[in-house]
């Protein structure tokens, strides 16, 4: 990628948690699981605008920021001197435009996205944030939910917590997993409107570890949810 590169994660992010329901595909495990996320980034300057939509977070160019200012931004999500903080200093040589607050700050939206697009069955929006064998996992569950003439309805109160717990740079591919505490209320209805499931009105704490991959080799600079857990 070119020195006057933007790059904005776009986190193609993560794993859906519409409590019970969507927890079926949380836990799922997709393949990726070895140890191992930001809507897209206006890849031009002259193309930045200084605002953006909720779904975009622009990040420096490699020349704008020294080792010194990466490393302390890496410090401050990461302790010094433990593997994570080795890990993501290593990560950030091989791809000097990741900044890990502006990183997880991508994530909280995405996470955001992924779950609503989940419980309104919008698999235009999922197909773009996860990659292949996640889409298909959460495809199959709405099938299923579609099958049976359930309906979810969900509403996301927010995050409490977003930390990075691995980060690696292996064969080009550069994985960083997060774990996610979020609160959020959900229901799900069978065809006569009938509660099945959750609760209209209680909020509800969920913890989820999504993995994400991005290849340094390719052009695209969007990185894609590869894995889901959830923490019980």
């Amino acid at each position: 990628m070119g020195a006057n590169d933007f790059i904005t994660l776009f986190f193609l992010v993560a794993a859906v948690l519409i409590f019970l329901q969507l927890r079926s595909v949380l836990g799922r495990r997709t393949g990726h699981e070895k140890p191992p996320f930001d809507p897209i980034s206006a890849r031009d300057a002259t193309r930045a605008t200084g605002t953006d939509d909720g779904k975009v977070v622009t990040l420096p160019r490699r020349d704008q920021v020294d080792d010194e200012q990466r490393f302390a931004d890496i410090d401050a999500v990461a302790k010094p001197g433990t593997d994570l903080n080795g890990a993501l200093r290593e990560l950030t040589k091989a791809d000097p435009s990741f900044r890990p607050k502006d990183f997880l700050n991508g994530a909280r939206m995405a996470y955001e996205m992924i779950v609503m697009a989940f419980a309104d069955g919008d698999r235009k929006t999922l197909k773009g944030l996860l990659s292949k064998d996640v889409f298909d996992g959460f495809d199959a569950a709405i099938n299923d939910r579609e099958a049976r003439g359930e309906t979810v309805k969900s509403s996301f109160v927010g995050i409490d917590k977003a930390d990075i717990t691995h980060a690696s740079v292996k064969d080009h591919d550069e994985q960083i997993t997060i774990r996610l505490v979020s609160q959020l209320i959900s229901a799900t209805y069978d065809k006569n409107g009938s509660l099945i499931d959750g609760d209209a009105e209680a909020v509800a704490e969920v913890t989820d570890i999504w993995t994400f991959a991005r290849d340094l080799r390719s052009r695209d600079p969007n990185w894609k949810l590869v894995a889901t857990e959830s923490e019980q």
